[in-house]
């Protein structure tokens, strides 16, 4: 059974559809990532799961029953854009956020101390929100996503503004609420992010989900024929060669599309005789970058950022 079922929705903004027919399933229990570049319709179709947009056309489902309301009770969310009071005290952000979700006393207190501590921001508490950098501003507004103990969390581009360490921090908690079977949802335009965290995924480009399904078994559909390659020295005379359909370059990573699958011995003896130094070689390996360049149409269509997620 599905905890939340996206079915067909649509939304334009004046002459612009930014959200086009779009379906996806999000299965119980797990970390569901919604990704694509920068306006591809994330947020937009966020913002109508949460009841905040009302479709043109479509509903999104709660273990079979339309969403209302009522859902915004049972989910933390956090926006794109930050959603905090700039004069309030941190302490007090967050106390006031949990009464709104109908949580107060001294449990409640008890547990922003143990964030607050764990994001290294307890001696900020009496701090205004507005004297924060906007690194520590995220990691308020995350407390304040997660601390009312949320049934559903939802989080749009979370990652944002913060440094490997923290975004490391953020990852762990991610997986901790899941080990305590929340459903959590995420956007982003990242990657390696969704590759490394999440168990299902739908891409949307364009405002249509052109991908979607469990990470597992896309990659396995997706990463035949394909070799993922890190290594040192030139590798030039694999363009135009006859076993290869074509070489990404990534950065650290190096893919490499061949034409048969079953050429993938022949391209490792290649490597050995042109001196190339193979650091890692993985056969049948694919990453999410690479699968949305295949079926958005093109690299230079991409806007992703290729650095890797620090996860």
């Amino acid at each position: 059974m599905f905890a939340l079922e996206v079915k067909n929705l649509s939304k334009s903004f004046d002459k612009i559809k930014a959200v086009d027919d779009v379906s996806f399933n999000v299965p119980e229990g797990s970390v569901f990532g919604l990704i694509g570049r920068n306006g591809a319709g994330k947020t937009t179709t966020i913002r109508m799961m949460m009841n905040i947009y009302s479709p043109d056309s479509g509903e999104v489902t709660l273990r079979g029953v339309k969403v209302g309301q009522e859902f915004k009770d049972r989910v933390g969310y956090l926006p794109e854009e930050r959603g905090l009071y700039k004069k309030m005290k941190v302490i007090d952000t967050l106390l006031f956020f949990a009464e709104l979700k109908g949580i107060s006393g001294r449990a409640v207190a008890k547990k922003a101390k143990e964030y607050l501590n764990r994001f290294d921001l307890w001696d900020r508490r009496k701090s205004k929100i507005e004297d924060l950098s906007k690194g520590n501003q995220q990691k308020i507004q995350f407390i304040a996503t997660i601390l009312h103990d949320p049934e559903f969390i939802i989080l749009d581009e979370p990652f944002s503004g913060l440094d490997p360490i923290n975004t490391n921090l953020l990852k762990e908690i991610i997986l901790e609420k899941k080990k305590e079977g929340k459903v959590i949802i995420f956007s982003t335009h990242l990657m390696d992010f969704a590759e490394k965290m999440c168990d299902h995924i739908a891409m949307i480009d364009q405002g249509k989900i052109i991908l979607s399904g469990s990470m597992s078994e896309l990659k396995l559909k997706y990463a035949q024929k394909n070799v993922s390659l890190n290594y040192e020295g030139d590798i030039s005379f694999l363009n135009n060669h006859p076993i290869v359909n074509k070489v990404s370059d990534f950065g650290n990573t190096t893919g490499i599309e061949l034409k048969e699958s079953s050429q993938t011995k022949e391209l490792l003896k290649l490597l050995v005789e042109n001196n190339v130094n193979i650091k890692r070689f993985d056969a049948n390996e694919i990453s999410l970058h690479e699968i949305f360049v295949k079926l958005a149409g093109g690299e230079d269509k991409m806007e992703f950022k290729k650095e890797s997620a620090n996860v």
